[in-house]
């Protein structure tokens, strides 16, 4: 069989994993941490991946998850709009779900090195060699990028998108407060927006797209917290009234939303590595899955033979997935630009409230529909 690398145990990376070691393809996937751990992250899982994840035993059971059927977003001015989630969805943390997908892909049969980083990857005699940040040398004869927004190989691989600017920064906590639990919620600030959703055990995620040099001048996470984020009233009494489960938030540092190259020296990217949408549009977590789906069927479908031929895989992994996910980002990149300034969002939202065609269809076009 043939032997797949896959870098990255996110989500796009453990459900690849599970999903081709199920087919008896040698599977080694490289962690460049320790399960469980936190990631930055949105936490709300839209219902357009709920059946297939039943279907494939992807989904840890025991859990009242809760059930998200309603959306808000506010602006600057302290304007609100709240409406119906079509489709809905559902809160859990990564810590818990990455964890238990890690134990599933092990139980397929696939191997997992946890602290590892591959740092290097070449592609000669159809063959590609992997090389670790600990000098060790592996071999596959496909290799899946899924190591997140950005990593050492994008470096590495020389990817177009790292030829601008890359001003975003990602801040997650974990907190108990009163917030309803059937809501998902989206609050602007000067330069981003924060969402916060109930997941397991009474929590709630809250999770902020940021920009880089707010939180240089401002010297600290929590002093730009103070002096940025709280302008919003919604975010100032949801900050002021929380208790914080950690005593540090999780961070991510320098990503952008630009379109990536699909392919890379022959390199299968999947996931946020293939392709970010904004968390504006609060699916990123669905479209890794689904992303996920495509590319294990596409190996499938394509490289089971002996006589397999790389290039229609990457062709039909290519067209499948363009298909499915690029109008959807293009719309989420417009999306964003309405919002992060006083005056856009404080725009944007006046118009939406009063044209609630045009909030459904924008909401229907950055989600997609049950596979």
């Amino acid at each position: 069989m043939k032997k797949i690398a896959i870098i990255g145990g996110g989500l796009a990376g453990l459900v690849t994993a599970v999903r081709l070691s199920r087919l008896n393809f040698e599977v080694l996937l490289f962690e460049k941490k320790q399960y469980p751990f936190h990631k930055v992250c949105g936490e709300y899982l839209s219902n357009e991946v709920l059946d297939f994840m039943k279907v494939e035993n992807l989904l840890p059971e025991n859990h009242d998850f809760p059930q998200i059927s309603k959306f808000q977003i506010s602006a600057f001015n302290g304007q609100c709009l709240t409406m119906p989630l079509d489709l809905g969805g559902f809160g859990i943390s990564r810590f818990l779900l990455d964890d238990f997908l890690a134990n599933q892909a092990r139980t397929s049969g696939a191997k997992i090195l946890e602290n590892t980083s591959i740092i290097n990857v070449e592609f000669g005699n159809d063959q590609f060699k992997l090389e670790s940040s600990t000098n060790e040398v592996y071999y596959a004869d496909l290799v899946i990028g899924a190591y997140g927004k950005n990593g050492v190989l994008d470096k590495k691989l020389e990817r177009n998108y790292l030829k601008f600017d890359t001003p975003f920064i990602g801040v997650k906590h974990h907190i108990k407060t009163d917030f309803p639990r059937d809501l998902v919620a989206l609050h602007n600030f000067e330069g981003g927006y924060c969402g916060i959703v109930a997941i397991e055990n009474d929590q709630f995620n809250l999770c902020y797209l940021g920009r880089r040099e707010d939180l240089k001048t401002a010297g600290s996470v929590e002093a730009m917290e103070a002096q940025v984020l709280k302008v919003n009233p919604f975010l100032k009494s949801i900050f002021d009234n929380a208790e914080f489960v950690h005593e540090k938030p999780v961070v991510i540092n320098a990503f952008s939303f630009r379109p990536k190259k699909l392919i890379e020296n022959h390199i299968l990217m999947s996931g946020d590595t293939a392709g970010l949408i904004t968390p504006l549009c609060g699916n990123g977590m669905a479209m890794a899955i689904h992303s996920a789906k495509i590319l294990s069927d596409t190996i499938a479908e394509h490289a089971l033979s002996e006589s397999w031929d790389r290039q229609k895989v990457e062709s039909a992994y290519s067209e499948k997935w363009n298909t499915t996910f690029k109008r959807r980002l293009w719309v989420g990149r417009k999306t964003q630009s309405f919002f992060g300034s006083k005056w856009s969002s404080n725009a944007a939202l006046s118009v939406m409230k009063n044209s609630p065609w045009l909030a459904k269809k924008i909401m229907k076009n950055t989600h997609g529909k049950p596979f």
